[in-house]
């Protein structure tokens, strides 16, 4: 019998079963993963849809709705009018009306009506805007002063944190000066869109708050006749206001320009010499943004012997008996000192008590006055007086002036104080600086007998600054110099016998006199002034002053008028102010 091998045999057959079954149970697996993946793959997908859904929808939902609804929704701003400006007879100085606008670039660009329609037509967004409309336009350009878009820097300050930078704020005049009282508060308009922009229908609307109105002491006529009165003055100023309480009636300086053109449409043809933004921007040399009534420091001339004369009474260096000569000239050292008389005829005065010295604007008599009286203490009275300080109108960049003194020439020149010096400022000359408001305020002082007020603008806001600071004798003194300097023998001859036709005038014997020689209704009215010529370089004219106030006993207007490098303030100020004054009281009803 053949012999068998079993253990070979047996093994490789154990391990080629062992074999077949390890495929086969591999290849059941494989199929499994191949029936399951796409299950596990199909559940992540769906896992991570919900997982998607939860966060949009639970955690993120309040976020997307309102991004959706801000798609399908918009706002806009409705610009809330700005309060109206009064002038004392409620008539408007400054008003609105409807207007349009867009924004280019961060810019405001306003639209006349004719292109708002044009681009509504094509379907371009128009917003409806307010326009500032200047009624009277260069006549009160620079007390009521104009409106701008906020800059940069104005959006960053506190009192602007409420403001849009699309916003438009007051940049001079009472405009800028009560800018939070007048502007009033945006309202706002929701409407709802479709997806491709066209409104659909209104959602809500919040309306506007107008700002406040202003009543001022302001009066358009007399604004009027300041503007008529200056035209041809190419740089200058007028005061006019009110010596009963100091309420500003008139505030004028030239050049003047058309506030409008900050407010209006390209398409506006304004008034005056500036025919746009630009023009008014540029012009250096005439420099039509400067208030020159407030904002403007001069030499005043003569018209500050008025103050001299009262610091010189007030010490008793000189009283009503007291006379100098006018010897024509003075000199002091290799310098000569003259009094305009001389100096233009060759002539002296004589013997000059203080009346006569103001009458005459004697210059000996001042300059011996001041030497009298020292300059230390004309500037504690000057400053009395409300000079070298703000009288704190209310309006902005109003200027200080200059009040000199030893210590101040020491300090700021470098120069010891000298006798010319003390000649110089007795009769407003020298290092001595006034605005035109500050002249205007101590001459209602001796209208008014003794009050200096603050010179305001809103009607509500008279106050006294000083009161009976000046013995009544000293103001009767420089009250009855003024009144012959406007009559006869005096200096300001354009008011010499100054009459107006007016029938309403109530004549009184006092301060209206009844003029049959000049014909029907012909009205004398007394007036009292001092006039000024002040030097400021030796290649220009003076600056001719004028400041006035009347009628005499019971004055109820002052006006102050400076045009500068004009000349002789009696010939050039002077048919000024006569035409002001002369407006004023042929209007007048009582």
């Amino acid at each position: 019998m053949p012999k068998i091998k079993v253990g070979p045999a047996f093994f490789d057959s154990v391990k080629g079963e062992r074999i077949s079954r390890s495929r086969s149970r591999s290849n059941l697996i494989s199929d499994e993963v191949l029936v399951l993946a796409p299950l596990f793959f199909l559940f992540l997908f769906f896992g991570i849809i919900l997982a998607r859904l939860f966060y949009l929808q639970i955690l993120r939902g309040d976020y997307y709705k309102t991004l959706s609804d801000q798609n399908r929704t918009r706002t806009l701003s409705i610009s809330a009018p700005r309060g109206i400006i009064f002038d004392r007879n409620g008539k408007p100085l400054v008003s609105n009306s409807p207007s349009f606008k867009i924004i280019e670039n961060g810019k405001v660009r306003l639209l006349s009506k004719d292109e708002a329609l044009r681009m509504i037509s094509d379907g371009k967004p128009v917003q409806n805007d307010v326009l500032r409309d200047y009624r009277e336009a260069g006549a009160f350009a620079h007390v009521v002063g104009y409106i701008g878009q906020i800059s940069p820097d104005e959006i960053n300050l506190p009192e602007f944190d409420d403001y849009s930078s699309y916003d438009f704020v007051g940049k001079s005049g009472l405009e800028k000066e009560y800018e939070k009282y007048l502007h009033g508060v945006d309202g706002k308009f929701l409407y709802e869109v479709d997806s491709r922009g066209v409104l659909v229908r209104q959602l809500g609307e919040d309306p506007p708050t107008p700002g406040y109105n202003l009543n001022t002491t302001l009066d358009g006529d007399i604004g009027l006749s300041v503007e008529s009165a200056m035209k041809g003055v190419e740089h200058g100023a007028v005061v006019v206001s009110d010596p009963r309480n100091g309420g500003i009636l008139a505030l004028f300086s030239a050049p003047s320009f058309d506030p409008n053109l900050f407010t209006h449409p390209a398409s506006y043809k304004p008034e005056g010499q500036y025919k746009d933004v630009q023009s008014v921007l540029s012009d250096s040399q005439g420099l039509p943004l400067l208030d020159r009534a407030t904002g403007g420091a001069y030499p005043p001339g003569s018209t500050f012997k008025l103050v001299a004369a009262t610091a010189a009474l007030e010490k008793g260096s000189i009283d009503e008996n007291t006379e100098i000569e006018d010897t024509g000239i003075l000199k002091v050292g290799t310098f000569s000192f003259g009094n305009w008389y001389y100096l233009q005829y060759g002539r002296t005065e004589g013997n000059l008590n203080i009346v006569g010295a103001i009458k005459r604007s004697n210059d000996i008599f001042f300059y011996k006055t001041a030497e009298k009286t020292g300059v230390d203490y004309i500037s504690s009275w000057a400053r009395t007086f409300g000079m070298g300080s703000k009288l704190n109108i209310d309006l902005p960049s109003e200027a200080e002036g200059t009040i000199p003194t030893i210590e101040w020439k020491e300090k700021n020149i470098g120069e010891q104080w000298y006798l010319g010096d003390t000649y110089n400022y007795g009769i407003g000359q020298g290092y001595i600086l006034a605005t035109p408001l500050q002249v205007n305020s101590f001459t209602e002082v001796f209208a008014n007998g003794g009050t200096l007020w603050q010179p305001h603008l809103l009607a509500d806001q008279t106050k006294a600054i000083k009161t009976g600071f000046i013995k009544p004798g000293n103001i009767n003194l420089v009250r009855q110099g003024m009144l012959e300097a406007c009559d006869t023998g005096g200096v300001a001859w354009p008011l010499f016998d100054f009459k107006v036709k007016n029938p309403k005038l109530k004549i009184d014997n006092i301060d209206y006199t009844q003029d049959a020689s000049a014909g029907a209704n012909m009205v004398h009215v007394k007036v009292a002034c001092k006039t000024g010529t002040a030097e400021t370089s030796p290649d220009k004219a003076p600056d001719a002053w004028i400041t006035v106030f009347a009628p005499f006993n019971h004055p109820e207007i002052a006006v102050t008028v400076l045009v500068e490098n004009g000349g002789e303030g009696s010939s050039i100020a002077g048919p000024i102010a006569k035409q002001i004054l002369t407006d004023y009281f042929t209007k007048k009803n009582n």
